[in-house]
């Protein structure tokens, strides 16, 4: 795996496309695990020179959404700034972070879209295809599709749409607060991923784990 991970990160944009669409096939679209007792957000930040990413993860108990650990790690960015190949910019650095891990981690929230992607293999399908963990989207802006305006009453949600398929949702985390973008990205089914980012949502427009994450991330 680690000589093929190489490979993933050593590719140029084409070959990106390539490899993306090679390997959304195998993302699981259903619930595909027991039992969540812990979540992590996953976020990565830049230095201002754009040539170093900070990968920050925060691990937190579910449903309780306690405080369990975190890990950062920095490193050399090698891959151009690119929209739809943001997971071969952002990934590496988060491999790093996971594997300061000696726990097992039941469920990542990436921010990011998943299935809802030009190839439907965006940064949360990536990274849940490569480390096998159960993974969710969860994006501030759209990237591809189309949708209805949500209610105002936090839970409310829309389906977003691209040729006539649902790749997510657009979803309210707090009454009269702008939405996100929930999708799949790896072993969980659309339903359960929005019942999770509700129930991680509490006085933030992210979910609590992906907003430590940021706040790991931003160095704060």
């Amino acid at each position: 795996m680690d000589n093929y991970q190489s490979q993933l990160w050593d590719a140029s944009p084409q070959e990106a496309l390539i490899i993306q669409s090679q390997l959304s096939s195998c993302v699981i679209q259903k619930d595909d695990f027991s039992v969540i007792n812990t979540i992590a957000g996953v976020d990565v930040g830049f230095h201002p020179d754009q040539q170093n990413a900070r990968a920050a993860i925060a691990m937190l108990s579910y449903p309780e959404l306690q405080k369990i650990n975190s890990s950062v790690s920095e490193t050399r960015i090698k891959f151009p700034y690119i929209p739809g190949l943001l997971s071969f910019r952002e990934v590496p650095s988060i491999l790093s972070a996971l594997e300061q891990f000696n726990v097992k981690l039941d469920l990542l929230l990436c921010d990011g879209h998943g299935y809802a992607h030009p190839r439907r293999f965006g940064l949360a399908c990536h990274l849940g295809v490569l480390t096998g963990i159960p993974t969710i989207g969860v994006a501030k802006s759209l990237l591809i599709g189309t949708h209805k305006i949500p209610g105002k009453t936090k839970g409310d949600w829309q389906p977003l749409i691209d040729h006539d398929e649902t790749i997510g949702a657009v979803l309210r985390t707090r009454t009269d607060v702008k939405p996100v973008y929930v999708s799949i990205g790896h072993r969980i089914s659309l339903k359960t991923a929005l019942e999770v980012v509700i129930r991680c949502s509490s006085q933030y427009r992210l979910p609590d784990p992906l907003h430590q994450a940021h706040m790991l991330a931003s160095n704060r």
